[in-house]
């Protein structure tokens, strides 16, 4: 069993991802412009989390993982408190983490549930069956007492491959969601595994928002996993896990784009990344533009009123919250 690779299908498709990848990292690290600045790391790192947590259900919003990790005391549920607060623990971590020992994924997870359930920083003891949303069984994890075993073989795997790591860290994916570890954080920990497996291979990664990107297109990541499932290996979820990565890697780079212009001023450019996130989001709040911007929550105050005063955004109230969305032209 030792190193034996997991069923997949290399298609025209994922070689096509991952030339396209490989040119979008050579554009996006040539500059060095994403490593070297700590607003957009933060804002990214934010976004991960974010996208990463909201996936498993939970309820915090993108400003109010923001106050969290500003130190805001937040209304929320404390549990979601505490998954926000351990997850960005752990991705803070990142670099300390060797992505082949079984010792620090344990570690990982210890951290990802500390305090959240009871088998933290262990693999299950008990049978788990996965469901969806809508409560049908997906499958049945491994039997816990091959949990070990397999994990392991699964990261020998990944580690002595030469298939490119682009493959190897989705077929990783794929293959930890389907053994199912843990009897919780399953998803949060193989997403964060991930993204460690392909920060080890240009650490642009690790401040890259790709769980922000699965976030958006939840639907589409289930579809992949069941019609992997039903297929008996990963090559759908690899295609769409590419797709995502590559929608993360255009992301970034139209971000560092816009900020790099430098005839640019100061105004303009926080008018562009504003612009540019209500592009895939209904308003913005004030939280959210001291994560794109960089700023207190008084400049982002007055950001906003002037967006407001040069009739390019619109106040208005959402849920018991003041937002602004694009003024109808």
């Amino acid at each position: 069993m030792k190193n034996k690779k997991p069923p997949y299908e290399i298609t025209n498709t994922i070689i096509d991802s991952v030339a396209e990848i490989a040119e979008l990292v050579g554009r996006l690290t040539s500059t060095n412009q994403l490593s070297s600045n700590p607003t957009l790391c933060r804002s990214n790192r934010i976004r991960t989390i974010h996208g990463s947590l909201a996936i498993e259900q939970n309820t915090l919003s993108l400003e109010q993982v923001t106050a969290v990790l500003n130190g805001k005391h937040v209304l929320a549920p404390p549990k979601d408190i505490a998954e926000v607060k351990n997850a960005y623990e752990i991705y803070e971590r990142l670099d300390e983490l060797d992505p082949y020992s079984v010792d620090d994924l344990l570690t990982a997870h210890g951290i990802m549930t500390r305090e959240l359930v009871d088998e933290s920083g262990m693999f299950r003891t008990r049978p788990v069956g996965v469901v969806d949303q809508e409560g049908r069984v997906l499958h049945f994890g491994t039997l816990p007492q091959y949990v070990p075993d397999l994990v392991m073989e699964l990261l020998d795997w990944v580690k002595n491959s030469d298939v490119h790591i682009l493959i190897r860290s989705c077929v990783f994916h794929y293959e930890f969601e389907l053994i199912h570890p843990f009897a919780d954080g399953n998803g949060r920990v193989g997403r964060l595994w991930h993204t460690l497996l392909l920060s080890k291979w240009n650490p642009a990664f690790a401040w890259l928002p790709v769980e922000s990107i699965i976030h958006d297109r939840q639907q589409e990541y289930y579809a992949a996993i069941n019609a992997s499932n039903d297929a008996g290996e990963s090559t759908v979820f690899i295609e769409f896990m590419l797709s995502a990565i590559k929608a993360s890697l255009i992301d970034a780079i139209n971000a560092r784009d816009d900020v790099s212009d430098g005839a640019m001023d100061k105004a303009t450019m926080r008018w562009k990344q504003i612009e540019k996130f209500l592009e895939t989001h209904p308003y913005i709040m004030n939280a959210d533009v001291r994560a794109l911007c960089g700023v207190s929550a008084a400049t982002a105050n007055r950001i906003l009123a002037s967006l407001v005063a040069e009739s390019k955004l619109v106040k208005y109230r959402e849920g018991g919250h003041w937002g602004y969305k694009l003024l109808e032209q």
